[in-house]
Order: C-alpha cells, then sequence, then structure tokens
C-alpha cells in the first residue's frame, strides 16, 4: 500500500458535504430553541446524514472525488413535513364559498347538494387518472415549498370501492412522486347519503369491510375518523379503533374541533399518534394525550376559513408539555389552502405559536405525528432530508410569506431542488 493509499484510507468518505451554512437541526438535545449550529457543514452518506457540527471539526475528506456544495452562509433546516391531509379529492367548492359570503346558510347549501357530499359525489365518480392528476399539482405545490412528505388520508369515498380507489391513487403518488406519501384510512368521515339516519351499520361497513380489505391490500399506514355531533359519536369511534388495532393500524383522531366530545381521551387511551383540530379540548384531554405521548394537530388554514373564534388551548399543551405539529389539512371544503409556509405565519399570528415552535410543528413533531422516527431532525443516521433556506434566522421562515426563500431541497441525499 502506497503513502497515498493510506491517506486515502484515513479520510471519511461522503457522498454529498455543505459547507458554510449554518443549520437548525430541531434536535432537542442541543441547547437551543432550533438546535442551532453555527458556521457549521454537514456531510452525507447513502441517503443518510454521517455527520454534522460546526465546520472547524470537519473530517477530512477527498474533495476531489466528493462533491461540495457553498451554502454561502444561508441556513439549513430539515425538509418540511405536512402530515394532515386530504390532497386526493375530486371538485371543489368555490361556489359554496360563493354562497356562504352571499348569505347562504350551511344548511341552505346543504339542500342544495353541498357540503361534503358533493365533493363525495365527484370522488366517486373520478378515475384515478383525474385523481392522480389533480393530487400530484398539489403535491407539486407543496414541494415547491419544501415538504417531502405528506399524509393524505381518505374519507372522500365512503363506499368500498371508492375509499379503495383513493389509497391506491395515494399509493401510487408515492410511488411516482419525489415526496414520501403516508396512507390514513378516513372511511368514518362522514356519513354517506345511502346510510341516512344509519350511522351504526355504517360504522359496522367501516370496519367489518372497508378496513379489512384496506388491510389485506396494506394500503393504510394508520387509521383516522372524525369524532364530533357532525360525524360520529365516541363509542362509534371506539368500534373503528378496535378494528384498527385488530389490523395492527396506529390511530389518530379528528377531535374537538366544535364540540368537545372527550375524542382526545378516546385517542389516547388507544395510545393514538394525533388528535387533531382539538380547539375545543380540555385540560382533562390535555393530560390524557401528554401521558400517552399524543401529538397535538393544530390546523389554521381550517381555523382561518371558516372564521372560527375558539383557539386551541395552546398554553395547556406547553403546560403539559404536548408536542404541537401543524399541517394545512388541504381539503375542497375548509381549507382549500396548499402552502405549509403559509401555515408557519398562521400558527403565529392565529395561534400566537414562536417561531421555534412553528417551524417544530412543520418538522420534529410533524414527524412524530406520522409515527415516523427517521426524519424531521437534522442528526446523524436519520434521512438525509433537508432545505436551505435563503433567510438571515429561522425566524423568517414563519414571519414572511409570499416570497419563497427556498435554495436547496435534497431527499435521501438526492436534490430535487
Amino acid at each position: 500500500m502506497t503513502a497515498n493509499d493510506v491517506n486515502a484510507a484515513a479520510k471519511q468518505s461522503f457522498d454529498l458535504v455543505i459547507t458554510n451554512v449554518h443549520i437548525a437541526t430541531m434536535d432537542s438535545a442541543i441547547n437551543d430553541t432550533y438546535g442551532t449550529v453555527l458556521n457549521a457543514a454537514l456531510g452525507i452518506k447513502n441517503g443518510k446524514i454521517a455527520w454534522c457540527g460546526n465546520a472547524a471539526d470537519f473530517p477530512e475528506f477527498d474533495s476531489l472525488q466528493t462533491p461540495v456544495v457553498n451554502g454561502h452562509g444561508k441556513w439549513i433546516t430539515p425538509s418540511l413535513i405536512d402530515c394532515h391531509t386530504h390532497i386526493v379529492c375530486a371538485g371543489n367548492r368555490a361556489n359554496e364559498f360563493e354562497m356562504r359570503l352571499n348569505g347562504a346558510s350551511y344548511q341552505e347549501i346543504a339542500a342544495q347538494g353541498g357540503g361534503i357530499i358533493s365533493t363525495v359525489k365527484a370522488t366517486r365518480e373520478a378515475d384515478h387518472e383525474a385523481l392522480f392528476v389533480s393530487a400530484k399539482d398539489r403535491l407539486n405545490a407543496l414541494l415547491n415549498e419544501g415538504v417531502t412528505t405528506v399524509e393524505i388520508k381518505s374519507g372522500y369515498g365512503l363506499d368500498l370501492d371508492s375509499e379503495i380507489k383513493m389509497l391506491e391513487v395515494a399509493e401510487q403518488l408515492n410511488q411516482h412522486h419525489p415526496i414520501d406519501v403516508q396512507k390514513t384510512f378516513l372511511g368514518a368521515h362522514a356519513l354517506p347519503p345511502e346510510y341516512k339516519d344509519k350511522a351504526d351499520d355504517y360504522i359496522t361497513l367501516v370496519c367489518d369491510e372497508m378496513m379489512p380489505k384496506v388491510a389485506e391490500l396494506n394500503l393504510a399506514d394508520a387509521v383516522d375518523a372524525f369524532c364530533e355531533g357532525v360525524g360520529f359519536s365516541n363509542e362509534q369511534t371506539r368500534r373503528v379503533f378496535d378494528a384498527a388495532k385488530k389490523h395492527n393500524l396506529p390511530v389518530k383522531l379528528h377531535a374537538e374541533q366544535l364540540s368537545n366530545l372527550q375524542g382526545a381521551q378516546l385517542v389516547a387511551e388507544y395510545n393514538g399518534l394525533s388528535a387533531d383540530h382539538i380547539e375545543f379540548l380540555d385540560e382533562a384531554g390535555v393530560v390524557a394525550m401528554a401521558q400517552a405521548n399524543t401529538v397535538a394537530v393544530l390546523l389554521p388554514g381550517a381555523f382561518y376559513f371558516l372564521r372560527e373564534t375558539q383557539l386551541p388551548p395552546i398554553e395547556l399543551l406547553r403546560k403539559h408539555k404536548v408536542a404541537m405539529a401543524i399541517a394545512t389539512d388541504f381539503n375542497p371544503g375548509t381549507s382549500p389552502i396548499c402552502s405549509v409556509q403559509l401555515m408557519l405565519n398562521m400558527a403565529c399570528t392565529l395561534f400566537r405559536l414562536t417561531p421555534a415552535e412553528s417551524l417544530a410543528g412543520v418538522t420534529v413533531n410533524a414527524a412524530r405525528a406520522l409515527g415516523l422516527t427517521d426524519r424531521g431532525v437534522i442528526k446523524v443516521g436519520l434521512n438525509a432530508d433537508f432545505v436551505l433556506w435563503d433567510i438571515d434566522s429561522p425566524a423568517q421562515l414563519s414571519y414572511q410569506y409570499g416570497v419563497n426563500p427556498l435554495k436547496g431541497l435534497w431527499k435521501d441525499g438526492q436534490q430535487l431542488k
């Protein structure tokens, strides 16, 4: 072995090195709200983060054989995660938006075939290709903002074939789009018209026919339900969770959005991943979530679009140290907003989160809300999913909206933007 061979062997091997950056790692082990590493460098190997720290301590590597990106003093964060969406759907409800602003009531709109049933009708009629194309456009919008993981729920089919179709489209997107897609079965989203006044019978269909087929086809990573007066009761939701448990599927819940049916306590009882919306959550529910490590998913887009006034109990969540995630809740009826960057600003302006809490909500805590432990933080051994931003500080991501500061995006160590 020659001296050159010995020197080469002593050098650490990387597939990519990023230098001259500051990093908001979002790692709580680093004593800073953003897990900040200033004047940093990042080493990537086999799609994973192999080194992260101060540039002065970066190990020797073969700079002639290794691609090196100069970050020019910009900031890196983990790539963003949208942990609650209904992106696969057909049609839109802009006409209802206009009707409401012209004074029509929800009941009047529903009597004319509007509301969620209009989306169900359009989604049932749409084929796989139409659903795929519209959802792909939405994923592209999120990708352009630095998002590399998205959860997609079913729930606008409300019959076996249509629910399967929605989840199949979500899986096709997972296979053919750069974004990782997590699939959630939301058969218990609303009562379909053919089951009017027969909610228990519909829940039987969800539990005994839909869920076994979804599980057999491996089309879901989790199960969700809408526990609400206009959705399903606590006991009906429990039936859904029992069926999910039988199929080894983790659960999450639309809970306490319009009233308090103790849905958060129920999902915590099942060690659920998250309770979402939670505007009417009380302290008993917060305590139950804290004990179960259930994440609170805040959805400021729906709060804004519906002009709600009941704020989620942010101080209680802080008091009991419940992790808070943030998501778009993209859907055609109550949050037709496909922008995680806007959610960062809304979480601060509407819910009074700090910029650090807001960023954690679309990175580390959003990953927790999906049960994912391999992303959401810049840390050795985790996925090399990260964004290079042209910002002066991480707070700028929540402060400004409309001028996209994204300058580079990597997923599994491969540059996408």
